[in-house]
């Protein structure tokens, strides 16, 4: 697996940091390529469906995630959401974590992921890539 880590603070309140984070539909805005749909609409819980579809036309693939842990920041607590991904391209899993700093927020993005045909050789590579690609999405998010 891959595993890679995003660390970003945020002059944000952890509620608005959240709000942004977890807006899926937005994600799409900032990965080249790539939409993302939400199924039941609505508000994020337990149970919703999501599918991030990168690529032109019929070629490309899907990553469709389960939302298993919803928890949003209140009281203090740190917000915690957990995704599983169930894809054929990509499994494994994305934990977002978003807590009150003094002066704002701190963002934790963990994710380990799986691309289904590639040798264990590349983990390195993708853990870099996904690095990469999570950390301007979340900067991009939280900025604006």
């Amino acid at each position: 697996m891959a595993l890679f880590r995003v660390v970003r603070r945020s002059p944000l309140s952890a509620a608005e940091a959240w709000r942004r984070v977890t807006d899926w539909r937005r994600h799409g805005e900032h990965v080249p390529l790539t939409r993302v749909e939400v199924e039941p609409a609505g508000p994020t819980r337990p149970g919703t469906l999501l599918r991030a579809r990168t690529g032109l036309g019929p070629l490309g693939f899907d990553d469709p995630m389960e939302v298993v842990r919803w928890e949003p920041p209140a009281g203090g607590r740190p917000g915690r959401c957990r995704l599983e991904k169930r894809g054929a391209a990509i499994t494994g899993w994305a934990e977002i974590e978003v807590r009150a700093v003094p002066g704002g927020s701190l963002l934790l993005w963990e994710e380990d992921a799986r691309i289904g045909p590639l040798p264990r050789l590349l983990d390195a590579p993708t853990a870099r890539a996904g690095r990469i690609v999570f950390g301007r999405l979340v900067r991009s998010l939280l900025s604006g």
